[in-house]
C-alpha cells in the first residue's frame, strides 16, 4: 500500500473512522495501535479513532468489541468515542473510512482519506460488480459475535499491511 507523505519528517498520524466510534474503528484503533507498537514505531506513528456521528460522546467501546478484543489479547480499556471534526482532514496524514458512507462523510476519496479495507490482502476484487459493499469493514452492531470476530480479522490483516508501509514512508528502519 502507498501512505502518503507524513507532513512531519518522521512522524505520522493515522485517524479510524466508523459511524458511532465504538465497534469498528475502537477495534482497529487498539489493533493498529498494538502492530505498531510491536513493530518498534511507537515514536513515530500516533493513532486515534472517531465517529462520524456524535450519540456515543465519552462513551466506551460496545462491550462486544471490546471482549472480542480482549479474547485476542488486545486491551480496550482505554478507549473513549469522539466525534470527527475538519481539523482532523487537517491534522492527519491518513483517514481511514470503514465504509463509504464514513468515507462520503469525509468527503470521499482522496489522497489522505481511503478505506481501511484497501489494505486487506484478502478483500475479494470484484470487478463484476458496481457496488463497493466488499470493501467495507461492515457494522456488527446489530449482529452476533461472529460479525465482530469477522471485523477484528480484517481489521488485523489490513493493520498489518499498513504497517509494513509505515517504516518506508516515515524513513526509519523497521
Amino acid at each position: 500500500m502507498i501512505l502518503p507523505p507524513p507532513r512531519t519528517p518522521g512522524r505520522y498520524r493515522i485517524g479510524l473512522v466508523c459511524l458511532g466510534n465504538i465497534c469498528r474503528s475502537p477495534v482497529a484503533d487498539v489493533v493498529l495501535s498494538a502492530q505498531v507498537t510491536a513493530a518498534g514505531l511507537a515514536d513515530h506513528v500516533d493513532v486515534a479513532s472517531c465517529g462520524t456521528g456524535s450519540w456515543h460522546v465519552g462513551e466506551p467501546m460496545d462491550r462486544r468489541s471490546a471482549a472480542t478484543l480482549e479474547a485476542a489479547g488486545y486491551d480496550p480499556t482505554r478507549h473513549v468515542a469522539q466525534r470527527y471534526d475538519a481539523t482532523w482532514a487537517e491534522d492527519y496524514e491518513l483517514l481511514l473510512a470503514m465504509d463509504e458512507q464514513n468515507l462520503a462523510d469525509l468527503g470521499g476519496r482522496g489522497p489522505r482519506t481511503r478505506l481501511l479495507r484497501d489494505a486487506d490482502p484478502d478483500r475479494p476484487d470484484r470487478p463484476d460488480r458496481a457496488d463497493t459493499a466488499d470493501r467495507a469493514v461492515p457494522d456488527p452492531y446489530y449482529g452476533g459475535p461472529s460479525g465482530f470476530e469477522e471485523v477484528l480479522a480484517m481489521v488485523e490483516r489490513s493493520c498489518a499491511v499498513l504497517v509494513a508501509a509505515l517504516p518506508a514512508v516515515l524513513e526509519v528502519d523497521p
